[in-house]
């Protein structure tokens, strides 16, 4: 027979009740927020906790279910957020993501600011991957490059359903040449998470890079994105 313990659960404190170094907020304007954890920088996002759970409590729970990823809390919708945490409401659940989609769109302008030049498929995965990773759709996209490959724009060409878009060869070339460019790259995202390319993407590549080649626009490569992987057409040798 299992014995049951007689100790009484000790309540999780208050944010008003903690030391004031523990205190989220006064730890962050003390030690800068590099010495918080997650569920701490959280707690300052939400601000308040629910009845009977204290906002530290409440932030650790989100993560602990997630398994301390904050990209699958990004991915859920506000109502997701709601539905799977009951007591956080659209304003909670909005202001977190908004929170998080900020993070994102900061560390991919981060990039951009640098403009690295794109001497690798995984340099070219990190800069591009931020917006295509979690759409639910197929978009394709050419990152147009001058003679030292560093960026000079890129563009949607194509945005398509769950299994496909369509590519307009003509519309390619004619960005590469209103750019004056030299080079380019071609992204893709699979919604599906297969990183393998179809047929049909190993048929637009070939179009692409036959119709540059005519003006002397080389095709480094045809990347294929999916949430923390990619497919380099050119490290596989099919360009």
């Amino acid at each position: 027979m299992k014995a049951h313990s007689s100790e009484i659960p000790q309540p999780t404190p208050l944010i008003r009740d903690l030391d004031p170094e523990l205190r989220p907020r006064e730890k962050a304007l003390r030690h800068g927020f590099d010495a918080l954890s997650d569920a701490e920088l959280m707690a300052i996002i939400f601000a308040t906790g629910l009845r009977g759970k204290s906002v530290i409590e409440l932030s650790r729970d989100i993560l602990n279910d997630n398994r301390g990823h904050l990209s699958r809390v990004a991915r859920m919708s506000p109502k997701e957020l709601c539905a799977r945490y009951k007591g956080i409401g659209e304003a909670k659940a909005l202001t977190l993501l908004a929170a998080l989609k900020l993070g994102e769109r900061t560390v991919a302008d981060s990039m951009r600011a640098d403009n690295p030049a794109m001497t690798s498929p995984q340099i070219a995965y990190d800069y591009m991957a931020p917006r295509l990773v979690r759409l639910p759709h197929e978009e394709f996209w050419v990152m147009y490059l001058n003679q030292a490959h560093h960026v000079i724009s890129e563009r949607r060409i194509g945005q398509g359903g769950v299994s496909g878009t369509y590519v307009d060869v003509r519309l390619v070339i004619k960005g590469a040449l209103e750019e004056l460019a030299s080079a380019m790259i071609l992204f893709h995202n699979h919604p599906s998470g297969n990183l393998r390319p179809s047929p049909q993407d190993e048929n637009i590549t070939r179009k692409i890079r036959d119709a540059a080649s005519i003006f002397d626009i080389r095709l480094n490569d045809h990347i294929i994105i999916t949430s923390g992987a990619y497919f380099s057409f050119h490290d596989e040798g099919k360009i």
